[in-house]
């Protein structure tokens, strides 16, 4: 199966243009790597596997409605927040991420895709006034160090199938980390979704944060 196909085979119903964005991604992040570091050299042969589809893990947590604004937060080159913007053309993402260089390269990727549900900026969570339905990030900390920067920046009424609040990708065994926040929340383990062996310890944890 090539790494096209691995989108098609969990997304079927993706329609042509989502397939070419898709398509259009590995030769994207190679060519940006080259000049800014933003997938390890290692990894970028495993980009379907290990940045793709694992940003997609949470669309299948949650599949945002149309008009639904999402907060990417240490989005780096973009993961989570491009491969969900493909996959909900209806949705609005705003992409930050402290460093500059990454940002570039979101912008310059987001451009090439012709992707209108996408604003990224260099900036801290911290300093963001708007309010959200959702947050999404990737493993950017611990959790109970990553709740302040977002916790006021949810809408108060939900319109998802989910409560406004967190989409967090992490891996490993993560009971000990969010008894520590002490929050509420629920693991989704993305073997329920994924066969591929670089799934076996990774998860969504979803956290409900209504303003």
């Amino acid at each position: 199966m090539s790494d096209n196909q691995l989108i098609a085979k969990y997304f079927p119903a993706i329609t042509a243009e989502q397939k070419r964005q898709f398509e259009a991604l590995f030769d994207l992040y190679a060519e940006w790597n080259e000049k800014i570091n933003v997938i390890s050299r290692k990894d970028i042969d495993h980009l379907y596997e290990r940045h793709i589809l694992h940003s997609l893990g949470i669309a299948k947590v949650m599949e945002f409605k149309a008009g639904s604004e999402v907060l990417d937060v240490g989005t780096g080159g973009g993961f989570p927040g491009i491969p969900l913007a493909i996959l909900f053309p209806e949705t609005n993402f705003h992409l930050v991420d402290s460093i500059g260089k990454k940002i570039t390269v979101v912008k310059e990727v987001a451009q090439a895709l012709g992707l209108k549900n996408v604003v990224a900026e260099q900036k801290r969570a911290e300093e963001i006034k708007r309010k959200y339905d959702f947050v999404v990030s990737r493993a950017v900390t611990r959790f109970a160090n990553f709740y302040p920067w977002v916790a006021n920046k949810f809408k108060n009424k939900s319109n998802n199938d989910l409560d406004n609040g967190i989409l967090y990708l992490k891996g490993g065994e993560l009971d000990e980390e969010m008894s520590e926040a002490g929050l509420p929340y629920s693991l989704y383990d993305l073997t329920q979704y994924f066969e591929e062996e670089f799934f076996e310890t990774k998860k969504v944890v979803y956290v409900p944060c209504i303003s």
